[in-house]
């Protein structure tokens, strides 16, 4: 196995006299999906925020591809590499579709960014915008403003800007929150076809277990901010003490 593409060390932050995150260390691989689960209140978002710059640390460290960015802002993790999907989507609402994603790519191209290039056209990254979009199949709806989306179409379209950035490490939180039976399966889908490239490191936040099982090849479970549980998923799906103490009961019902 090649050495982890993302690292937290001891990576804590407190709040007053609260401690929100404690202390917590995991390393992650390129290849990778893992779900991060835990009772309400257990960390697993503010862990996030911590890995992603949205709140700084109070100690530890955070390492992508073993350079500590720990003191960097988001934009700067942006750059290096690490995109974010947020439980609410994050998007230019009186902008189309198209443009929503076109710019992420113009973006990326301005900072000379993995395969994007300062030379890309306008032209050409509108071309790279389609595609972008018939991969989430949101092409039909390509000049729509976002605002008339329903929030589904929301969400996958915040998945389009996220494949626009060409991260190497894609994180999650809460990607299936407010959709119904029928749009759940398509951002799933999309998320599976992203763990399918072995070059992705995956992180999601994630309640529902089925959900879990479906994609995860690794989980990790977080308790009052603590790490207290990271194996393999029937492994740590088994463990008594995790149903029992740290998931308010049988994982089945979570």
């Amino acid at each position: 196995m090649t050495g982890p593409s993302l690292e937290t060390r001891d990576l804590t932050v407190r709040f007053g006299g609260h401690v929100a995150v404690d202390h917590v260390s995991a390393a992650f691989h390129p290849g990778e999906l893992t779900a991060i689960v835990g009772p309400n209140g257990a960390g697993k978002t503010t862990w996030f925020n911590l890995i992603s710059g949205q709140i700084p640390a109070s100690g530890g460290k955070v390492l992508l591809k073993g350079e500590d960015i720990t003191r960097l802002s988001v934009a700067a993790r942006t750059d290096r590499g690490i995109g974010r999907a947020f439980q609410l989507t994050n998007l230019f609402p009186k902008l189309t579709v198209l443009e929503n994603v076109r710019l992420v790519i113009q973006a990326r191209a301005r900072r000379g960014f993995n395969m994007w290039t300062v030379a890309m056209g306008h032209r050409d990254m509108i071309e790279a915008a389609e595609r972008i979009l018939e991969r989430v199949r949101l092409q039909h709806l390509a000049n729509q403003p976002v605002n008339t989306l329903p929030h589904g179409d929301q969400r996958k379209l915040e998945v389009a800007t996220l494949i626009a950035m060409q991260p190497e490490v894609f994180m999650f939180d809460e990607p299936t929150a407010g959709l119904s039976l029928d749009e759940a399966p398509v951002i799933l889908e999309l998320i599976a076809e992203i763990k399918r490239d072995p070059g992705a490191t995956v992180l999601l936040v994630e309640h529902k277990m089925d959900v879990i099982r479906s994609l995860a090849d690794r989980i990790i479970v977080l308790h009052n901010g603590a790490l207290v549980a990271d194996g393999p998923p029937a492994e740590v799906m088994a463990s008594a003490v995790v149903k029992e103490a740290y998931l308010g009961g049988e994982l089945e019902d979570v």
